[in-house]
């Protein structure tokens, strides 16, 4: 092969791999409104579940399902999450309360955010939250426990096939909690 026909191979290798580098740039890009679109079909990641104001239930009805929850921490966390109550029944459209128990089992203060599901994917359509402890971060304080309220209702259409809703969160140690210890520390020599 000429020195040329080498070269033309180079220059038809060198545009393939640049094409294909362009293409993985441009798919990596699509990842995230892709897996939003994915989310909010499948209602994974509680995507589908709708936040309103507090008192906006629409009008319960008499059939009711139960609800589980659950409750996990990331190994990387050193909590410990229950439910209150593992499951409750609860009528359609009318607003119910619960509460998990979280209790910061190390010495230092540690923030944690938690993220829920609602199973089955299809039950996070009617599944509403007014209040949640998982809106924003928690920080509890060296072997603190805080009772953390979740207020919701289940709009009256759910589909009658649906008799049982679980309701599962995770929490997640936040990883800017190397600024809490740091914190801590500086606050105990100032005492």
């Amino acid at each position: 092969m000429t020195m040329q026909g080498k070269a033309k191979n180079h220059r038809k290798l060198a545009t393939k791999l640049l094409l294909v580098a362009v293409g993985m740039f441009g798919f990596g890009f699509a990842l995230l409104p892709l897996y939003d679109v994915f989310c909010d079909l499948t209602g994974l990641g509680g995507r589908g579940v709708q936040v309103v104001e507090s008192g906006q239930a629409s009008g319960a009805i008499d059939r009711t399902v139960k609800i589980r929850f659950d409750a996990t921490v990331n190994s990387s966390l050193s909590w410990d999450l229950q439910p209150v109550e593992p499951y409750t029944r609860v009528q359609l459209g009318d607003m119910s309360e619960t509460s998990y128990m979280a209790f910061n089992d190390s010495d230092r203060a540690t923030s944690g955010q938690a993220i829920y599901t609602v199973t089955p994917p299809e039950a996070s359509l009617y599944f509403v939250k007014t209040e949640c402890f998982c809106f924003v971060q928690q920080t509890l304080g060296a072997n603190e426990s805080r009772e953390m309220p979740v207020r919701f209702y289940i709009k009256p259409d759910l589909p009658e096939r649906i008799r049982e809703v679980t309701l599962s969160y995770t929490f997640f140690e936040n990883p800017s909690d190397s600024n809490l210890a740091a914190n801590d520390s500086a606050a105990g020599r100032q005492e």
